[in-house]
């Protein structure tokens, strides 16, 4: 007998987690926490998680509570249970498995950079834009938005607190690859990753320059490098980390990349991304200088804006510590001053996705979304092939 579903009750969606490693985790921390600590009108139901190791799905799966387990993505999306597919995979992967999602009428989160290419992201935005007219939703997993200082700014930057915006300065910097000895992981192959350490943090920093100023890069001007040119081969890998086996191979991706840029209104822009910054582990730092004021972050203090307003009676650098209930997602939380950790924007991030679902309203960021940061980078690594040659950006469109 069908059931008729009770308008009293909150809708159920049921999710799919594509990918078990270190985004597993963080994802599956997320869809687990929405419902704990915010309060979407839909539930999310955490049904199937995949991937090509059932061991390992498995064990994620116990850990976090997924019931289910499946070793081929197609068989997840094709499930009558599943209305959300979450895709946490490597960036070669994720057109396929989010264009497969969309035509079977699912929605879809997915794991930036939305893809390897222009072209890959275009046709998943487009993708997107028909999907959207069934009432289909989807997003790009830029998760740093959700960070609640760097939502702060975002607002006090719209609401004109530091006037017009004219520098930006963006660093995100790690050193996971100081080590020559570090293994070759998928994140170090080209045909795997799109790229080194552009798409994977340095997509990061011009979402978030990008989603504070409410602006777009123009033009780029760029360098890229690789420091360390053959790895050992891996024995296993797992999210970040692998061990040793025998025998090298090549790196095809960029160590670090340092560019600079131009906002569409103007802004000058500077951005540097590396995974050989000796002794920085995740640290992204960002400031926004205008007219009137400066506002700076260090993801190292993450609960932390610093503010300078230039007309304040007493000019001068102010820590704001980001724990009020007043400030963006604090609320849902603990009291002030008990801080947020890295894990907190993954909770955020679904229950965004889930309300904006609940709301027939599209979330952000969008497939377009991430298709425009796709034409940067492709911008960034078409300048740095041809000796750091400016390069303007120019938007594709989305039909």
């Amino acid at each position: 007998m069908t059931r008729t579903p009770d308008p009293t009750q909150p809708q159920r969606l049921g999710v799919a987690l594509i990918g078990y490693a270190f985004m597993g985790k963080a994802h599956s921390q997320g869809w687990r926490n929405a419902r704990s600590f915010f309060d979407p009108s839909v539930v999310p139901e955490l049904r199937v998680v995949c991937g090509r190791d059932a061991e390992a799905a498995g064990d994620l799966a116990r850990r976090f509570g997924w019931e289910s387990v499946e070793t081929d993505w197609r068989a997840a999306i094709a499930r009558d249970d599943v209305d959300i597919v979450d895709i946490c995979t490597p960036g070669d992967t994720h057109a396929e498995i989010a264009l497969a999602a969309l035509a079977a009428g699912k929605h879809v989160l997915c794991e930036k950079p939305l893809a390897n290419s222009v072209d890959e992201a275009a046709t998943m935005a487009e993708a997107a834009e028909q999907a959207r007219e069934n009432g289909i939703r989807s997003m790009v997993g830029f998760t740093y938005r959700r960070v609640p200082a760097i939502a702060l700014a975002r607002q006090l930057v719209a609401d004109g607190r530091i006037g017009e915006v004219r520098h930006v300065r963006a660093q995100y910097l790690q050193d996971w690859l100081v080590d020559p000895e570090s293994p070759l992981t998928w994140r170090l192959q080209k045909e795997r990753a799109g790229s080194g350490a552009l798409g994977d943090i340095g997509a990061h920093i011009i979402d978030l320059t990008q989603f504070v100023t409410g602006d777009l890069v123009a033009g780029v001007s760029a360098l890229t490098e690789t420091f360390v040119k053959e790895r050992p081969l891996p024995a296993s890998s797992s999210g970040l980390s692998a061990t040793v086996g025998s025998g090298t191979g090549p790196v095809t991706v960029d160590d670090a990349t340092v560019f600079i840029g131009r906002f569409a209104r103007g802004a000058v822009a500077s951005f540097e991304a590396t995974r050989f910054a000796t002794g920085r582990k995740n640290s992204i730092r960002l400031e926004f200088n205008g007219t009137r004021g400066t506002i700076a972050f260090d993801f190292e203090d993450m609960n932390v804006l610093e503010m300078y307003e230039a007309d304040a009676d007493q000019p001068g650098f102010r820590r704001i510590i980001v724990t009020e209930p007043d400030h963006p997602y604090v609320a849902a939380w603990w009291p002030p001053g008990h801080g947020l950790g890295y894990e907190h924007g993954f909770t955020h991030q679904a229950a965004d996705f889930l309300s904006a679902i609940a709301e027939d309203r599209d979330p952000t960021p969008s497939f377009a979304d991430g298709l425009a940061i796709q034409c940067v980078l492709e911008a960034v690594e078409s300048s740095a092939a041809n000796g750091a040659t400016w390069t303007p950006i120019e938007p594709v469109p989305v039909s």
